[in-house]
Formats: structure tokens, sequence, C-alpha cells
């Protein structure tokens, strides 16, 4: 397990935050899921990362609309070795975040059976966001509006980054974080309140800001 530096001191403390939210990385090996995960949480990109085994966890508390919320971000191991351990970390997932490698044409044709897993071990109200990784490389295979096609097909939200560079990673984060704080408040969807330390029902009606913010589906 990572520990930032920021939250090593802090982890057990309800009060430093008012949310918890769970979001999990799925994808082939290889696509950068750990370097997304490491460069929103340490600002930092691994050179040389090694494939990750079974899974890791990082932690990182943000700030939205003035309420703390405690990001647990859990990277999967991408390898077919490791699919019942990464297919149980679904269940409790808020957010589900879909990475492939724009780069390399496989790791975005697999999409389709992430996506059956999902469905199958996910909440259906899991928000669900395809991410079109290492978009820094010059040989990509993968054009945007394919990745947007998919996802418009498939009801997720859409956004290309770049682990190595550092862009749109801080972005995918930070408005996951809003999108689940809004779904939350209304009650669409379970989430650990730290102050009350209850489990908020579920319910209905609310129209997703993340459309209109980061990962648009048109």
């Amino acid at each position: 397990m990572w520990l930032s530096s920021e939250e090593a001191g802090t982890m057990a403390t309800m009060e430093d935050y008012k949310y918890l939210f769970k979001v999990v990385l799925v994808g082939n090996a290889g696509v950068g899921k750990t370097c997304l995960v490491r460069r929103f949480t340490q600002g930092m990109f691994p050179p040389g990362q090694g494939a990750t085994i079974g899974v890791d966890f990082m932690i990182k508390t943000v700030e939205v609309e003035g309420e703390k919320i405690k990001l647990q971000i859990w990277d999967t191991a991408g390898q077919e070795r490791f699919r019942s351990i990464t297919q149980s970390y679904y269940r409790s997932a808020h957010a589900l975040i879909l990475v492939y490698d724009v780069s390399n044409q496989p790791t975005f044709d697999v999409c389709p059976e992430w996506l059956r897993e999902i469905e199958e071990y996910a909440s259906p109200k899991v928000l669900k966001v395809l991410v079109g990784n290492k978009i820094d490389r010059d040989d990509r295979e993968i054009p945007t509006e394919v990745g947007e096609e998919f996802s418009n097909r498939h009801g997720m939200y859409f956004l290309e980054t770049s682990a190595k560079g550092s862009e749109n990673v801080e972005r995918l984060f930070s408005d996951i974080a809003h999108e689940l704080l809004q779904q939350s408040k209304n009650r669409e969807i379970p989430s650990y309140d730290a102050n009350s330390q209850q489990i908020l029902q579920t319910g209905a009606g609310h129209t997703s800001s993340l459309n209109q913010r980061c990962c648009p589906r048109s």
C-alpha cells in the first residue's frame, strides 16, 4: 500500500474528510494505470514502472465546493491471472476508470471485455469513465473520435490523458470527485459521510454534471 506524505498521518482520522469515495482503475497491463494514480497522488511520473501485482491503492484528499473528499484509488493488475482478485473490488466502487493506451490498438480492442466484467460485478449505479492514456506519444493508433464513439455507445464519460506529461490527470480525478459529490448529495449513490458515519441511501432524478465538465459523451 502506498501513502502520500500528506495522508500518512491522517488515514485513520474521520474528521479530516467528510466524504469517502472508492475509485477503481481497470484495463490491460501496461496502459499506465499506476502512472496515472501516482501522478495524481504524488505529482510524479515513475519511469520504468513495473506491472502491478494484484491490487495496490493510494489515497488523496481533495476539496470540492468547500467539502473535503477522500478518494481511495485502487490500482488493479491487468494480467489475466489476477482477474479473480480484481473483480472483487468492483462491487463497492463508486467510480470505475477503464484505461487504454492510445498507441496500442489491442488495449482498446479488449474494452468490451472489461465492460462485461464491470456490468457483471459492479453496481449498476457506478460512474464509468473511459480514459485514453499516453497522448504524449507520437505513434497514436486510436483516434480521439473512436474513443468518443465507444464511450457514447456504452454510456460512459470520456477523457484523454498523459500521465507522463500530466495532461488532464488532475482534471480526471477532481471532476470525478465533483460528480460523485453531486450524486451523493442527491442520494443517488451510497457514500460514507464521515461526520455521520452512515451510508447515504440511493435515490434518483439527478442530471450528471460530469457530462458537462470533464468527460462529455457527445
